[in-house]
């Protein structure tokens, strides 16, 4: 009997054929939504309203990628890209759609996944957002290099998108226009240097007390390199310091000490200082309207104990220590809860206290565990989720979840509400106009 065989669909065809396709939406990762063969299609670069040719580049069981060619129909709210390096660098995924058009889209991503996971978000919950200036708002960026050993040249700058290529880039048109009128310039500088192939990633903070410089070393400068940067450091203003393999630093403007920068918190009452490494919000505008929001939530008194997780060097806790009683700031990072230490006793704080700890492991035997008040949580885009696990030792009565992922906050807010918790309030802030990254706040009460 003869035998016939299916014929096995020719997927380099199949990857290789451009498809005109429509778009309906936007994903949570700012890719615009396509059908085809009943698959969704996920194609960046594309915005909901929009009729495109695309290709395939990758095909799975229920969804495919693929790559724009062209915008055959282009709805209003796509508007010209400002940078030079767009297309290239992986920084900002939002240019090519309006400022207004991000925040939309921003604020139904956040509803949608709440709703979806948690709890429907009504017009009582949401309240208004947090918006800023949507260029130069970044006050720190970590600048990647690489040498190119054809050209020779020491690149500078971003990895392009999903990938470990260095885009050179002249300029950022998100960072703070005195740093990123920084880039050329150092560039230029770095490629003078007779180490230029053993150097790292460039660091660059405008702070309170000035611009800071950290450059990563593999190897001991020479005389030469360092003099040559001295002198750069001292031309443009800026304290200049170097890192090596051991994550010591050492500066090469001041031979007494080493300046850490700074900014400011509780209008302008409380000095926050950090090193290089420390996490800090990149936008200082947002985090000042952020932690201010976050008090007025809380409302902190006088008699309270008020619990801080994922602290950091005290974004929260030190301002809220200017108003409550007893503050716990507690941090996974030991550098992070020194300088948090070093911070309050600058600050004169003596109602703050710090206390290294692993969130995500078992704390039953952590001595701050305990019952409080309220609670504050600021947790890395993972979540909260293990340390939520110790509400019923903690039984606050307020919480206030400021995120940087929604799918996260959504999975923890289902936490809190089986605890008996209800989500009274809950905003999106701009933290990153121009990109699809989301913050948000979140307040839950007892019922």
């Amino acid at each position: 009997m003869a035998q016939f065989f299916k014929a096995k669909p020719n997927k380099t065809k199949q990857l290789s054929a451009k498809l005109t396709l429509t778009v309906s939406q936007l994903d949570h990762l700012g890719a615009g939504i396509a059908q085809h063969d009943g698959k969704v299609v996920f194609i960046p670069g594309a915005l909901p309203g929009e009729t495109v040719t695309a290709q395939l580049i990758e095909q799975k069981k229920k969804y495919a990628k693929a790559k724009l060619l062209k915008i055959q129909i282009a709805t209003d709210k796509r508007v010209a890209a400002q940078c030079p390096h767009y297309q290239q660098c992986g920084g900002c995924d939002l240019q090519h759609m309006s400022i207004d058009a991000q925040r939309e889209y921003k604020q139904d991503a956040l509803q949608n996944l709440m709703g979806k996971l948690a709890v429907n978000i009504d017009d009582k919950i949401m309240t208004s957002m947090i918006t800023g200036e949507q260029w130069h708002y970044r006050r720190r960026a970590r600048l990647a290099s690489l040498f190119d050993k054809k050209t020779k040249h020491l690149q500078l700058g971003f990895r392009a998108a999903n990938s470990n290529n260095i885009v050179d880039i002249k300029q950022c048109d998100v960072l703070a226009v005195a740093l990123s009128a920084l880039i050329e310039p150092f560039s230029n500088v770095l490629n003078q240097l007779q180490a230029k192939m053993t150097l790292g990633h460039l660091e660059l903070t405008e702070a309170e007390n000035g611009i800071f410089a950290v450059l990563r070393i593999t190897k001991a400068l020479k005389t030469d390199d360092e003099q040559r940067l001295k002198a750069f450091a001292l031309e443009h203003q800026m304290q200049l310091l170097v890192q090596d393999n051991d994550g010591e630093l050492r500066s090469l403007v001041s031979d007494d000490h080493i300046e850490l920068p700074k900014y400011l918190l509780a209008n302008g009452q409380v000095e926050c200082r950090f090193s290089p490494g420390n996490f800090v919000q990149v936008n200082a505008d947002i985090n000042q309207r952020m932690v201010a929001q976050a008090i007025e939530w809380l409302d902190p008194q006088q008699d309270e104990r008020i619990l801080d997780l994922f602290c950091g060097v005290g974004n929260f806790s030190l301002p809220l220590a200017t108003q409550a009683a007893d503050v716990i700031g507690v941090e996974g990072v030991p550098e992070m809860v020194t300088q948090a230490k070093q911070n309050a006793a600058d600050n004169n704080l003596t109602n703050l206290s710090f206390f290294h700890a692993d969130l995500s492991a078992d704390l039953s035997q952590a001595s701050w565990l305990g019952k409080i008040d309220k609670l504050l949580l600021d947790p890395a885009r993972a979540g909260a989720y293990e340390s939520l696990q110790w509400l019923s030792k903690m039984k606050p009565k307020k919480v206030v979840y400021v995120s940087c992922n929604p799918a996260s906050l959504a999975r923890d807010s289902q936490v809190l509400i089986e605890q008996g918790y209800q989500l009274k309030k809950l905003t999106m802030l701009d933290m990153f106009p121009q990109t699809h990254h989301i913050e948000a706040m979140a307040l839950f009460e007892i019922k």
